[in-house]
Protein backbone atom coordinates (compact mmCIF):
# COMPACT_ATOMS: atom_id res chain seq x y z
CA UNK A 1 0.00 0.00 0.00
CA UNK A 2 0.94 3.67 -0.41
CA UNK A 3 0.98 5.96 2.63
CA UNK A 4 1.14 9.76 2.92
CA UNK A 5 2.32 11.41 6.17
CA UNK A 6 1.61 15.11 6.70
CA UNK A 7 4.12 17.19 8.67
CA UNK A 8 7.80 18.08 8.81
CA UNK A 9 9.15 17.57 12.33
CA UNK A 10 10.81 14.97 14.51
CA UNK A 11 7.41 13.48 15.32
CA UNK A 12 6.70 12.91 11.62
CA UNK A 13 10.18 11.43 11.09
CA UNK A 14 9.43 8.91 13.87
CA UNK A 15 6.01 8.12 12.36
CA UNK A 16 7.50 7.62 8.88
CA UNK A 17 10.28 5.46 10.36
CA UNK A 18 7.70 3.27 12.12
CA UNK A 19 5.46 3.00 9.04
CA UNK A 20 8.51 1.96 6.96
CA UNK A 21 8.81 -1.15 9.13
CA UNK A 22 5.40 -2.40 7.96
CA UNK A 23 5.54 -5.22 5.44
CA UNK A 24 2.24 -3.93 4.04
CA UNK A 25 3.76 -0.61 2.89
CA UNK A 26 5.60 -0.30 -0.42
CA UNK A 27 5.78 3.49 -0.81
CA UNK A 28 5.74 6.42 1.65
CA UNK A 29 5.28 10.08 0.79
CA UNK A 30 5.67 12.94 3.28
CA UNK A 31 4.40 16.50 2.83
CA UNK A 32 6.43 18.59 3.25
CA UNK A 33 8.92 16.40 5.19
CA UNK A 34 12.52 17.25 6.02
CA UNK A 35 16.05 16.10 5.19
CA UNK A 36 15.96 13.07 7.48
CA UNK A 37 12.53 11.97 6.29
CA UNK A 38 13.75 12.22 2.67
CA UNK A 39 16.07 9.27 3.34
CA UNK A 40 13.12 6.88 3.79
CA UNK A 41 10.19 8.61 2.07
CA UNK A 42 9.57 10.78 -0.96
CA UNK A 43 9.10 14.36 0.24
CA UNK A 44 6.43 16.42 -1.50
CA UNK A 45 6.60 20.25 -1.51
CA UNK A 46 3.04 20.83 -0.28
CA UNK A 47 2.55 22.71 3.01
CA UNK A 48 0.60 21.03 5.80
CA UNK A 49 -2.17 23.67 5.64
CA UNK A 50 -2.78 23.32 1.89
CA UNK A 51 -5.63 20.93 2.60
CA UNK A 52 -7.26 20.69 -0.84
CA UNK A 53 -3.89 20.43 -2.55
CA UNK A 54 -2.91 17.56 -0.23
CA UNK A 55 -6.20 15.78 -0.90
CA UNK A 56 -5.67 16.25 -4.64
CA UNK A 57 -2.19 14.75 -4.36
CA UNK A 58 -3.59 11.76 -2.42
CA UNK A 59 -6.17 11.21 -5.16
CA UNK A 60 -3.63 11.56 -7.95
CA UNK A 61 -1.16 9.09 -6.38
CA UNK A 62 -3.93 6.72 -5.24
CA UNK A 63 -2.77 6.93 -1.61
CA UNK A 64 -4.26 4.12 0.50
CA UNK A 65 -3.77 5.81 3.88
CA UNK A 66 -2.93 9.35 4.99
CA UNK A 67 -1.60 9.99 8.51
CA UNK A 68 -1.81 13.56 9.84
CA UNK A 69 0.97 14.38 12.31
CA UNK A 70 0.30 18.05 13.06
CA UNK A 71 -2.37 19.87 15.07
CA UNK A 72 -3.00 22.84 12.73
CA UNK A 73 -4.35 20.86 9.75
CA UNK A 74 -6.41 18.62 12.06
CA UNK A 75 -8.07 21.62 13.71
CA UNK A 76 -8.58 23.18 10.26
CA UNK A 77 -10.54 20.11 9.13
CA UNK A 78 -8.14 18.17 6.91
CA UNK A 79 -9.81 14.86 7.82
CA UNK A 80 -13.19 16.22 6.69
CA UNK A 81 -11.65 17.38 3.40
CA UNK A 82 -10.12 13.95 2.73
CA UNK A 83 -13.23 12.02 3.77
CA UNK A 84 -15.43 14.09 1.43
CA UNK A 85 -13.27 12.80 -1.43
CA UNK A 86 -13.56 9.22 -0.19
CA UNK A 87 -9.93 9.13 0.97
CA UNK A 88 -8.81 7.01 3.92
CA UNK A 89 -7.23 9.21 6.59
CA UNK A 90 -6.09 8.75 10.21
CA UNK A 91 -6.96 11.54 12.61
CA UNK A 92 -9.95 13.28 14.22
CA UNK A 93 -12.45 15.32 12.22
CA UNK A 94 -12.57 19.07 12.83
CA UNK A 95 -15.42 18.84 15.34
CA UNK A 96 -13.38 16.34 17.42
CA UNK A 97 -9.97 18.04 17.02
CA UNK A 98 -11.47 20.93 19.02
CA UNK A 99 -10.43 18.84 22.03
CA UNK A 100 -6.99 20.36 21.41
CA UNK A 101 -8.03 23.38 19.34
CA UNK A 102 -9.87 25.08 22.21
CA UNK A 103 -8.69 24.96 25.82
CA UNK A 104 -12.03 26.42 26.90
CA UNK A 105 -13.93 23.62 25.14
CA UNK A 106 -11.81 20.90 26.74
CA UNK A 107 -12.09 22.44 30.23
CA UNK A 108 -15.87 22.76 29.88
CA UNK A 109 -16.05 19.14 28.68
CA UNK A 110 -14.11 17.93 31.72
CA UNK A 111 -16.30 19.97 34.05
CA UNK A 112 -19.53 18.65 32.50
CA UNK A 113 -18.46 14.99 32.56
CA UNK A 114 -16.60 15.16 35.91
CA UNK A 115 -13.16 14.37 34.53
CA UNK A 116 -10.55 15.48 37.11
CA UNK A 117 -8.79 18.74 36.17
CA UNK A 118 -7.77 22.07 37.71
CA UNK A 119 -10.38 24.66 38.70
CA UNK A 120 -10.63 27.36 36.04
CA UNK A 121 -12.42 30.34 34.52
CA UNK A 122 -12.66 31.41 30.86
CA UNK A 123 -12.29 35.04 29.70
CA UNK A 124 -13.03 36.74 26.39
CA UNK A 125 -11.74 40.17 27.39
CA UNK A 126 -8.53 41.41 28.98
CA UNK A 127 -10.50 43.71 31.28
CA UNK A 128 -12.50 40.86 32.80
CA UNK A 129 -9.38 38.72 33.16
CA UNK A 130 -7.48 41.53 34.89
CA UNK A 131 -10.37 42.11 37.29
CA UNK A 132 -10.41 38.40 38.17
CA UNK A 133 -6.67 38.41 38.88
CA UNK A 134 -7.07 41.12 41.54
CA UNK A 135 -8.48 38.56 44.00
CA UNK A 136 -7.01 35.35 42.61
CA UNK A 137 -4.60 33.13 44.49
CA UNK A 138 -1.05 32.88 43.08
CA UNK A 139 0.79 31.10 41.54
CA UNK A 140 -1.77 30.92 38.74
CA UNK A 141 -1.76 29.58 35.18
CA UNK A 142 -2.78 31.42 32.00
CA UNK A 143 -3.53 29.45 28.83
CA UNK A 144 -4.23 30.75 25.34
CA UNK A 145 -7.46 29.11 24.20
CA UNK A 146 -6.21 28.27 20.70
CA UNK A 147 -3.16 26.56 19.20
CA UNK A 148 0.13 28.19 20.16
CA UNK A 149 2.84 25.70 19.17
CA UNK A 150 2.80 24.20 22.64
CA UNK A 151 3.97 27.51 24.12
CA UNK A 152 0.77 29.34 25.01
CA UNK A 153 0.88 28.48 28.73
CA UNK A 154 2.20 30.97 31.29
CA UNK A 155 2.85 30.09 34.93
CA UNK A 156 2.64 33.33 36.90
CA UNK A 157 4.02 33.49 40.44
CA UNK A 158 2.68 36.97 41.27
CA UNK A 159 -0.31 39.13 40.35
CA UNK A 160 1.99 41.47 38.43
CA UNK A 161 3.29 38.55 36.36
CA UNK A 162 -0.30 37.47 35.70
CA UNK A 163 -1.28 40.97 34.56
CA UNK A 164 1.72 41.10 32.25
CA UNK A 165 0.78 37.66 30.95
CA UNK A 166 -2.79 38.71 30.17
CA UNK A 167 -1.43 41.71 28.27
CA UNK A 168 0.99 39.44 26.37
CA UNK A 169 -1.72 36.96 25.36
CA UNK A 170 -4.79 39.13 24.87
CA UNK A 171 -3.58 42.66 24.10
CA UNK A 172 -0.17 42.19 22.45
CA UNK A 173 -1.39 38.98 20.70
CA UNK A 174 1.91 37.16 21.13
CA UNK A 175 0.22 34.01 19.79
CA UNK A 176 -2.18 35.78 17.44
CA UNK A 177 -5.85 34.84 17.58
CA UNK A 178 -5.04 31.92 19.93
CA UNK A 179 -5.11 34.52 22.72
CA UNK A 180 -8.49 36.08 21.85
CA UNK A 181 -9.87 33.95 24.67
CA UNK A 182 -7.87 32.66 27.63
CA UNK A 183 -8.32 30.11 30.39
CA UNK A 184 -7.11 31.04 33.88
CA UNK A 185 -6.72 28.03 36.12
CA UNK A 186 -5.40 27.04 39.50
CA UNK A 187 -1.73 26.12 39.74
CA UNK A 188 -1.23 22.43 40.45
CA UNK A 189 1.94 20.81 41.74
CA UNK A 190 3.22 17.31 41.12
CA UNK A 191 4.91 15.21 38.45
CA UNK A 192 3.85 15.69 34.85
CA UNK A 193 3.28 12.59 32.73
CA UNK A 194 2.31 12.25 29.07
CA UNK A 195 0.12 9.32 28.05
CA UNK A 196 -0.65 8.77 24.37
CA UNK A 197 -3.59 6.67 23.25
CA UNK A 198 -5.21 5.26 20.12
CA UNK A 199 -8.97 5.85 19.82
CA UNK A 200 -11.51 4.43 17.34
CA UNK A 201 -14.53 6.49 18.41
CA UNK A 202 -15.64 4.00 21.07
CA UNK A 203 -12.58 2.10 22.28
CA UNK A 204 -9.29 3.42 23.64
CA UNK A 205 -5.92 1.68 23.86
CA UNK A 206 -3.26 3.30 26.03
CA UNK A 207 0.34 3.48 24.85
CA UNK A 208 3.31 3.46 27.19
CA UNK A 209 3.85 6.55 29.37
CA UNK A 210 6.43 9.27 28.77
CA UNK A 211 7.63 12.49 30.35
CA UNK A 212 8.57 15.66 28.46
CA UNK A 213 10.92 18.51 29.45
CA UNK A 214 9.44 21.79 28.20
CA UNK A 215 11.80 24.44 29.54
CA UNK A 216 14.76 25.52 27.42
CA UNK A 217 17.44 25.25 30.12
CA UNK A 218 18.66 22.78 32.72
CA UNK A 219 16.76 22.51 36.00
CA UNK A 220 13.55 23.52 34.22
CA UNK A 221 14.68 27.10 33.82
CA UNK A 222 14.29 29.36 30.80
CA UNK A 223 11.43 29.77 28.34
CA UNK A 224 8.83 27.18 27.39
CA UNK A 225 9.69 25.29 24.20
CA UNK A 226 8.08 22.62 22.06
CA UNK A 227 10.04 20.09 24.14
CA UNK A 228 13.77 19.62 24.84
CA UNK A 229 13.72 15.89 25.50
CA UNK A 230 11.71 13.07 26.95
CA UNK A 231 11.87 9.58 28.43
CA UNK A 232 9.66 6.51 28.48
CA UNK A 233 8.28 4.89 30.54
CA UNK A 234 7.67 7.26 33.45
CA UNK A 235 8.54 5.52 36.74
CA UNK A 236 6.03 7.84 38.41
CA UNK A 237 3.14 6.42 36.37
CA UNK A 238 2.37 3.49 38.67
CA UNK A 239 -0.18 0.68 38.19
CA UNK A 240 -2.38 2.43 40.77
CA UNK A 241 -2.33 5.67 38.78
CA UNK A 242 -3.01 3.74 35.58
CA UNK A 243 -6.07 2.11 37.19
CA UNK A 244 -7.37 5.51 38.37
CA UNK A 245 -6.93 7.08 34.94
CA UNK A 246 -8.61 4.19 33.16
CA UNK A 247 -11.58 4.54 35.49
CA UNK A 248 -11.96 8.31 35.69
CA UNK A 249 -10.16 9.88 32.71
CA UNK A 250 -9.40 7.86 29.57
CA UNK A 251 -12.65 6.10 28.63
CA UNK A 252 -14.70 8.93 30.15
CA UNK A 253 -13.09 11.36 27.69
CA UNK A 254 -13.86 9.13 24.70
CA UNK A 255 -17.46 8.63 25.91
CA UNK A 256 -17.87 12.37 26.57
CA UNK A 257 -16.82 13.24 23.01
CA UNK A 258 -19.31 10.68 21.61
CA UNK A 259 -22.07 12.05 23.83
CA UNK A 260 -21.35 15.54 22.46
CA UNK A 261 -21.71 14.29 18.87
CA UNK A 262 -17.96 14.64 18.31
CA UNK A 263 -16.84 11.04 17.86
CA UNK A 264 -13.04 10.99 18.18
CA UNK A 265 -10.88 8.75 15.99
CA UNK A 266 -7.12 9.12 16.11
CA UNK A 267 -4.69 9.97 18.89
CA UNK A 268 -5.63 11.50 22.22
CA UNK A 269 -2.60 12.74 24.12
CA UNK A 270 -3.34 13.08 27.84
CA UNK A 271 -1.11 15.58 29.64
CA UNK A 272 -1.45 14.60 33.29
CA UNK A 273 -0.38 16.16 36.57
CA UNK A 274 0.09 13.65 39.38
CA UNK A 275 -1.06 15.77 42.33
CA UNK A 276 -1.26 14.78 45.99
CA UNK A 277 -5.03 14.50 45.45
CA UNK A 278 -4.65 12.15 42.48
CA UNK A 279 -4.09 12.53 38.71
CA UNK A 280 -5.55 15.60 36.98
CA UNK A 281 -5.75 16.42 33.27
CA UNK A 282 -3.52 19.36 32.38
CA UNK A 283 -4.36 19.32 28.68
CA UNK A 284 -5.47 17.22 25.76
CA UNK A 285 -3.76 17.05 22.39
CA UNK A 286 -5.41 15.52 19.33
CA UNK A 287 -2.25 14.01 17.80
CA UNK A 288 1.07 12.39 18.65
CA UNK A 289 3.27 14.48 20.96
CA UNK A 290 6.66 15.83 19.93
CA UNK A 291 9.13 14.62 21.22
CA UNK A 292 7.15 11.93 23.09
CA UNK A 293 6.60 10.05 19.83
CA UNK A 294 10.37 9.65 19.45
CA UNK A 295 10.54 7.50 22.62
CA UNK A 296 7.14 5.78 22.43
CA UNK A 297 7.25 4.41 18.86
CA UNK A 298 10.72 2.78 19.16
CA UNK A 299 9.25 0.73 22.04
CA UNK A 300 6.07 -0.24 20.17
CA UNK A 301 6.01 -3.82 18.86
CA UNK A 302 2.89 -3.68 16.65
CA UNK A 303 2.69 -2.93 12.94
CA UNK A 304 1.49 0.66 13.29
CA UNK A 305 -0.45 0.53 10.02
CA UNK A 306 -2.68 -2.20 11.50
CA UNK A 307 -3.41 0.07 14.47
CA UNK A 308 -4.14 3.13 12.31
CA UNK A 309 -6.61 1.12 10.24
CA UNK A 310 -8.30 -0.36 13.31
CA UNK A 311 -8.90 3.18 14.60
CA UNK A 312 -10.48 4.20 11.28
CA UNK A 313 -12.62 1.04 11.08
CA UNK A 314 -13.77 1.02 14.73
CA UNK A 315 -12.08 -2.31 15.44
CA UNK A 316 -9.42 -1.20 17.92
CA UNK A 317 -10.76 -3.65 20.50
CA UNK A 318 -9.27 -6.45 18.36
CA UNK A 319 -5.74 -5.02 18.60
CA UNK A 320 -3.36 -6.29 21.29
CA UNK A 321 -1.20 -3.19 21.73
CA UNK A 322 2.29 -4.22 22.85
CA UNK A 323 5.40 -2.37 24.02
CA UNK A 324 8.86 -3.74 24.77
CA UNK A 325 9.95 -4.13 28.38
CA UNK A 326 12.76 -1.60 27.99
CA UNK A 327 13.22 2.17 28.11
CA UNK A 328 13.99 5.05 25.76
CA UNK A 329 15.40 8.55 26.23
CA UNK A 330 15.39 11.36 23.65
CA UNK A 331 17.65 14.42 23.93
CA UNK A 332 16.84 17.29 21.58
CA UNK A 333 19.79 18.98 19.90
CA UNK A 334 18.72 22.56 19.26
CA UNK A 335 20.20 25.72 17.77
CA UNK A 336 21.52 27.95 20.55
CA UNK A 337 19.05 30.76 21.19
CA UNK A 338 15.94 28.58 20.65
CA UNK A 339 13.04 29.28 21.21
CA UNK A 340 13.70 32.94 20.38
CA UNK A 341 16.54 33.90 18.04
CA UNK A 342 18.86 31.39 16.41
CA UNK A 343 20.87 30.89 13.24
CA UNK A 344 20.18 28.32 10.52
CA UNK A 345 22.27 26.79 7.76
CA UNK A 346 24.97 25.16 9.91
CA UNK A 347 26.40 21.90 8.55
CA UNK A 348 25.59 18.80 10.62
CA UNK A 349 28.26 16.10 10.88
CA UNK A 350 28.31 12.62 12.39
CA UNK A 351 24.84 11.39 11.43
CA UNK A 352 26.18 8.31 9.63
CA UNK A 353 27.08 6.73 12.99
CA UNK A 354 23.40 6.06 13.73
CA UNK A 355 23.11 3.73 10.73
CA UNK A 356 25.74 1.44 12.25
CA UNK A 357 24.47 1.18 15.83
CA UNK A 358 21.43 -0.83 16.98
CA UNK A 359 19.16 0.83 19.52
CA UNK A 360 20.17 4.38 18.53
CA UNK A 361 18.03 6.71 16.43
CA UNK A 362 18.36 10.26 15.17
CA UNK A 363 15.03 11.83 14.27
CA UNK A 364 15.30 15.03 12.21
CA UNK A 365 13.19 18.04 13.17
CA UNK A 366 14.68 21.22 11.66
CA UNK A 367 17.03 20.06 8.89
CA UNK A 368 17.44 20.44 5.14
CA UNK A 369 19.67 18.97 2.43
CA UNK A 370 21.91 21.25 0.39
CA UNK A 371 24.37 19.78 -2.08
CA UNK A 372 24.36 16.45 -0.27
CA UNK A 373 25.04 18.07 3.11
CA UNK A 374 22.66 18.12 6.06
CA UNK A 375 22.12 21.67 7.38
CA UNK A 376 20.29 23.05 10.42
CA UNK A 377 16.95 24.59 9.45
CA UNK A 378 15.09 25.23 12.70
CA UNK A 379 15.22 25.73 16.45
CA UNK A 380 14.89 22.08 17.35
CA UNK A 381 17.26 20.33 14.94
CA UNK A 382 17.50 16.66 15.93
CA UNK A 383 16.06 14.23 18.46
CA UNK A 384 18.77 11.81 19.55
CA UNK A 385 17.02 8.73 20.94
CA UNK A 386 18.50 5.61 22.52
CA UNK A 387 17.09 2.44 24.02
CA UNK A 388 18.33 0.66 27.13
CA UNK A 389 17.25 -2.16 29.42
CA UNK A 390 16.12 0.53 31.88
CA UNK A 391 15.94 4.33 32.04
CA UNK A 392 19.44 4.68 33.51
CA UNK A 393 21.02 2.78 30.63
CA UNK A 394 18.86 4.51 28.01
CA UNK A 395 19.80 7.92 29.41
CA UNK A 396 23.53 7.11 29.36
CA UNK A 397 23.22 5.81 25.80
CA UNK A 398 21.32 8.88 24.58
CA UNK A 399 23.86 11.32 25.99
CA UNK A 400 26.71 9.24 24.56
CA UNK A 401 25.06 9.46 21.14
CA UNK A 402 24.70 13.25 21.34
CA UNK A 403 28.50 13.38 21.19
CA UNK A 404 28.48 11.75 17.74
CA UNK A 405 26.75 14.80 16.22
CA UNK A 406 28.39 18.16 15.64
CA UNK A 407 27.16 21.49 14.29
CA UNK A 408 27.88 25.12 15.13
CA UNK A 409 25.63 26.55 17.88
CA UNK A 410 24.61 23.03 19.03
CA UNK A 411 22.68 23.30 22.28
CA UNK A 412 20.97 20.77 24.56
CA UNK A 413 19.79 20.27 28.09
CA UNK A 414 22.02 17.99 30.16
CA UNK A 415 19.39 16.85 32.66
CA UNK A 416 16.82 15.00 30.54
CA UNK A 417 15.60 12.14 32.71
CA UNK A 418 17.80 13.21 35.61
CA UNK A 419 14.81 13.02 37.97
CA UNK A 420 14.79 9.26 37.57
CA UNK A 421 17.97 8.96 39.61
Amino acid sequence: MKVLVIGSGGREHAIVWKIAQSKRVEKIYCAPGNAGISQIAECVPIAAMELEKLAGFAEEKKIDLTVVGMDDPLCAGIVDVFEKRGLRVFGPRKNAAILEGSKAFSKDLMKKYEIPTAAYEVFDSAEAALAYIENAKTPIVLKADGLALGKGVLICNTREEAKDGIKELMTDKKFGSAGDRIVIEEFMTGREVSVLSFVDGKNIKIMTSAQDHKRAKDNDEGLNTGGMGTFSPSPFYTPEIDDFCKKYIYQKTVDAMRAEGREFKGIIFFGLMLTENGPRVLEYNARFGDPETQVVLPRMENDIVDVFEACIDGTLDRIDLRFSDNAAVCVVLASDGYPEHYEKGKEIKGLERFDKEDGYFCFHAGTKLDGGKFLTNGGRVLGVTALGKDLFEARANAYKATEWVEFDNKYMRHDIGKAIG
